[in-house]
């Protein structure tokens, strides 16, 4: 398991586009989860960058230990 911050127990949908980078919170610390906002500077964490393959909703991972991160594989549901 990963030593982020868990920042919630379910996944954070999110409305894409179509080829949009997106940087996923990898520390758990933002504030503006799913999404970077920086908190994790003078840590070993980095923002994790997500481009969309097609417009539509995904659904990011907010508890920070999905094997298919930035996406929620459903870890969240053994915490």
């Amino acid at each position: 398991m990963s030593d982020a911050e868990i920042a919630g127990t379910s996944p954070l949908p999110v409305d894409v586009e179509k080829g949009k980078d997106y940087y996923w919170c990898s520390c758990g610390k933002s504030t503006r989860q799913p999404f970077c906002d920086g908190s994790h500077k003078g840590s070993d964490f980095t923002p994790v960058k997500y481009t969309a393959e097609d417009d539509g909703k995904v659904f990011f991972c907010a508890c920070k230990q999905s094997g298919k991160s930035p996406l929620c594989d459903g870890s969240h549901k053994s915490l």
